[in-house]
């Protein structure tokens, strides 16, 4: 397969409504405190870059920035019935940036071992999402927001580490997700 050339948007199927899931729960999650830093929402939201890193590895990074724009549509929309409108730019904001990133640096650690593309990827996505996400919802409020930001960046970077074990599961699965070649005519 290409990882070039666009796909159809029926092969992004199973990709977007993980990014789509992901997303709803996050924001359902996020709503509900753990402590004076966490939420829950630290601990489901990193399954987004599990998604988009997958997605990455067995459609390519074409798809993967598709996935990740139908995902920033999704968060922005369930954000805005969700949130005030400044935690939903920040959300949607974040999010953008964020896949963006992890698609940079996932390709760039690609033909590395198995678990750096994912894990570095994560890691430095997980350092944007959480600057832009906290600076855009909070700075000149009188949120600790360095606090939870602290404590969102520490849960996002030990699940990266712990969802290694389900993207290395998952590989020898990810041809299913590749729709089969067009028959060749004669």
């Amino acid at each position: 397969m290409n990882p070039t050339s666009p796909l159809p948007l029926k092969t992004l199927l199973w990709p977007v409504a993980a990014m789509a899931a992901v997303i709803v729960l996050s924001n359902v999650l996020v709503q509900h405190p753990i402590n004076d830093w966490l939420t829950w929402g630290a601990f489901s939201y990193p399954l987004v870059f599990l998604v988009c890193d997958l997605t990455n590895r067995a459609l390519g990074p074409v798809a993967a920035r598709r996935v990740a724009w139908i995902g920033f549509a999704v968060a922005v929309g369930v954000s805005l019935g969700l949130a005030p409108w400044r935690i939903a730019l920040a959300s949607g904001a974040a999010f953008i940036f964020s896949q963006i990133m992890d698609i940079l640096v996932f390709n760039r650690w690609r033909q590395a071992s198995w678990w750096k593309a994912p894990l570095l990827g994560s890691l430095v996505a997980s350092v944007v999402d959480t600057a832009v996400f906290f600076f855009l919802a909070f700075a000149g409020s009188e949120m600790d927001w360095l606090m939870l930001a602290s404590g969102d960046l520490a849960v996002k970077a030990a699940m990266a580490a712990l969802l290694l074990a389900p993207y290395r599961a998952l590989l020898p699965r990810l041809g299913t997700w590749a729709a089969p070649p067009e028959p060749v005519r004669p």
